[in-house]
């Protein structure tokens, strides 16, 4: 029975290592081809991207959009004194007597205070100003007299909640 195991071993042996070679021969083929395939295509195509490129970095500057922001009217001349505008001071930084100290700084400045209070949020960033219809010019003067930019229409307060004032200054962390 060795015989018979060994004649055996001898004729499957070969076929091993025939398929060996054969697949690493084609291991070697299917790299050689894909770098082939790569080289062929890269130059072209490097080539593609390069005018690409020379076209984009060299074509004519297209318009911006421009954005959708309303124009508006000329501010003009404030039609109240500072003594005649009412201003509503509102603490929306969360300090303690912050709304009591911008209100006397701004009597100090000449205008008239009409309340002070809570605003609804306390995580304001930035102090804002906000103006009555009418009244924007008021509102400029105000935002420069207390150094801030943010200036805008009454958002999140009705006129009557502004105890007769014109103006609304909403305390920020700023």
């Amino acid at each position: 029975m060795d015989a018979s195991l060994e004649a055996h071993d001898a004729l499957v042996r070969p076929w091993r290592t025939a398929t060996l070679v054969a697949t690493l021969v084609a291991a070697v083929e299917l790299v050689l081809l894909l770098g082939a395939v790569f080289m062929l295509v890269a130059k072209p195509l490097s080539h593609a991207m390069q005018r690409h490129a020379e076209a984009a970095a060299f074509a004519p500057v297209k318009a911006q959009p421009r954005p959708a922001i309303p124009k508006q009217a000329p501010i003009g001349l404030p039609k109240l004194m500072r003594s005649e505008t009412g201003v509503f001071v509102l603490n929306g930084n969360g300090r303690t007597g912050a709304a009591s100290g911008e209100a006397a700084k701004l009597g100090n400045l000449g205008y008239s205070v009409r309340a002070t209070g809570n605003a609804k949020r306390q995580d304001y960033a930035t102090t804002v100003v906000m103006y009555r219809r009418g009244f924007h010019a008021e509102g400029v003067r105000l935002a420069h007299d207390v150094h801030t930019k943010v200036v805008g229409p009454l958002d999140g307060l009705k006129p009557s909640e502004l105890h007769g004032a014109q103006l609304a200054v909403v305390l920020g962390a700023r």
